[in-house]
């Protein structure tokens, strides 16, 4: 099968408006839909829109909505006619908001009714048009614009502005162009071809370039339908969806399969005492995975053919389930400023715990390896390389090295075979007391394998490593049920037994004081007993949480080499916050040294 080569954007819709016109392009799960034909009219008539109140090609639009099919008509009618796309996560804050509006000039906006809150009045009123992505209906618009003039974008011409909300807390935006976005997209066709049967299911934010570039761009080369969920993805909605989809295709973030693995698969691994002894063996566990791993595609609609992750590193426990499964999974490795994918893999040729080799036209190198390990900096060179931050220069120049490669700093090590093996972030890397090189994520996730444990960060304090731990919360609120009910049931009884010394009082109100006056002291020593009762009960809760961190302590410190033992573990009530794709924003929660 040939796969298509284009240079623009334009090109792409171009062609797949084309040659596909009667498929089922972009789609609400059992609702409104596009065949690429009437995608491809309704974008020119958004795009006509735009030019009428003064948007010309060149001019930066943004993007302020939750995924649906009219997501991608905002975008195309924006960048296939020369026009700068910027998309900003759902997520963002109205500070965040604010910010990349004023940052980027953006003249024109789409907006979602459920969002068009986060949007002062004041920038509603600068802007030159607001369209609403619910119905493409103009919500305000400068009457009195001189119309835009629009020219066919060109390889060189920037494409998008993506702005990123990273785990180290420095948004910037990074440049698209064309050329970056159509190479990518090259890249990625040759590495996993689509085809017209294919169905895809939207998970993740298409302001995303993950989303943005592999779950809308590339279906559009092969004529595939993708569909997404017009409500919030709870597990009920998402297991309802999965079961009237039936997609070919998913892509994720590793979040979403380890807390399936988590919290439904593994626990029927210790359902009873028989399992978990089968389990404990080589050949009872890939049994029981093979198993699973059947019942897994099942909840998945029964013709998953591809359920690609990316963003965040793959717990290996997780992955090697995934494996034994025989489950269709491969991982891919990339960032917003490469569009995103540098490496990758497809599940007949998944090695564990690799992202697989880079993809075509990309080259990856090793800077300053380590001479015992191998491990350093991954740096890139490629077509689909941004060419810079916005407005940026030091931060651009920062971003490559001095032979002009880019900088991922993210630390890992090429084997013989060209694969491709994250070790972690160099933002990220502890320095150890005799200089080892200490990776938090290895850590963190032998952490996360606990079973009381739902996700982690390792940190460094006074030269010690600090695990700050969320409790798996499901199993804490068990413990803490058992508790409260406890409480509860003894202070039922208290108030009866008062109650009783109520009604006793009253058959000796007509005696003498006194006699009143012991029950009195009776009921207070009772009170006060109860009360010391329930401050034992909650002692003892206070107690199994510490137990809980002193296993959780040992249980890593037995798995870890020595230099990455953990001196502490921390209790962090509440989730971590994270980024769009699920990576927690570490620098809330490092101490600086």
């Amino acid at each position: 099968m040939k796969i298509p080569e284009f240079s623009t954007l334009r090109d792409l819709f171009t062609y797949s408006t084309t040659n596909f016109k009667n498929n089922t392009c972009f789609s609400y799960v059992n609702g409104d839909s596009y065949t690429y034909g009437e995608f491809g009219t309704k974008t020119e008539e958004i795009s006509e829109v735009l030019t009428k109140y003064g948007i010309s090609s060149g001019d930066k639009v943004a993007i302020l909505s939750q995924n649906m099919p009219n997501w991608p008509v905002a975008y195309f009618a924006t960048t296939a006619y020369g026009r700068v796309v910027v998309p900003m996560l759902p997520d963002f804050s109205e500070h965040e908001i604010r910010n990349v509006i004023e940052h980027s000039e953006s003249k024109a906006l789409f907006v979602s009714k459920r969002l068009i809150y986060k949007v002062g009045k004041d920038l509603l009123d600068k802007m030159e048009v607001v369209i609403c992505t619910d119905d493409n209906q103009v919500i305000r618009a400068n009457e009195s614009a001189v119309k835009g003039e629009i020219k066919i974008p060109q390889e060189e011409d920037l494409a998008s502005i993506i702005y990123t909300s990273g785990t180290t807390g420095n948004s910037k935006g990074v440049m698209l162009t064309q050329r970056n976005l159509s190479k990518h997209l090259y890249a990625a066709s040759l590495l996993r071809p689509g085809y017209e049967w294919d169905i895809w299911l939207s998970l993740l934010p298409l302001s995303h370039t993950l989303e943005c570039s592999l779950c809308m761009m590339l279906p559009m080369v092969s004529g595939s339908s993708v569909y997404y969920i017009e409500k919030a993805p709870t597990p009920t909605i998402l297991l309802k969806a999965l079961k009237d989809v039936r997609p070919t295709t998913i892509l994720s973030v590793p979040m979403i399969i380890e807390k399936i693995y988590k919290n439904t698969i593994y626990p029927k691994f210790n359902s009873s005492p028989i399992v978990k002894a089968i389990y404990k063996t080589t050949l009872g566990r890939k049994l029981l995975h093979k198993v699973a791993g059947k019942k897994l595609m099942e909840t998945f609609g029964g013709r998953l053919r591809f359920f690609g992750i990316g963003g965040a590193k793959l717990d290996g426990v997780v992955e090697r389930f995934l494996y034994e499964a025989k489950f269709p999974y491969a991982i891919g490795y990339g960032l917003t400023e490469t569009s995103p994918l540098l490496a990758g893999a497809i599940p007949d040729n998944v090695k564990w715990q690799s992202t697989g080799p880079a993809v075509h036209g990309v080259t990856l190198r090793i800077d300053n390896p380590n001479p015992e390990t191998g491990e350093g900096e991954i740096v890139a060179k490629g077509p689909n390389i941004m060419p810079g931050y916005y407005k940026n220069p030091d931060a651009t120049e920062q971003a490559f090295t001095k032979d002009g490669w880019f900088r991922t700093k993210d630390l890992g090590i090429i084997d013989q075979e060209g694969r491709l093996y994250i070790k972690g972030r160099l933002t990220n890397m502890i320095l150890g007391p005799s200089g080892e090189n200490i990776y938090p994520e290895e850590i963190e996730s032998v952490i996360n394998g606990h079973a009381m444990v739902a996700e982690s960060v390792v940190t460094q304090s006074k030269g010690k490593l600090i695990a700050r731990v969320h409790l798996n919360p499901d199993k804490l609120k068990a413990l803490k049920e058992a508790t409260d009910e406890a409480i509860a049931a003894y202070y039922e009884k208290k108030e009866q037994l008062v109650k009783s010394f109520e009604n006793k009082k009253e058959e000796f109100a007509k005696t003498k004081d006194e006699l009143v006056n012991s029950y009195e002291e009776k009921k207070e020593e009772l009170i006060q007993s109860y009360d010391e009762k329930r401050d034992e009960f909650v002692k003892a809760f206070n107690e199994k949480i510490e137990q809980i961190k002193k296993e959780i302590s040992e249980y890593v410190n037995t798995r870890v080499n020595k230099f990455s033992k953990i001196a502490a573990v921390e209790d962090h009530p509440e989730q971590f916050e994270k980024t769009a794709t699920h990576k927690i924003k570490r620098y809330k929660y490092t101490e600086k040294q």
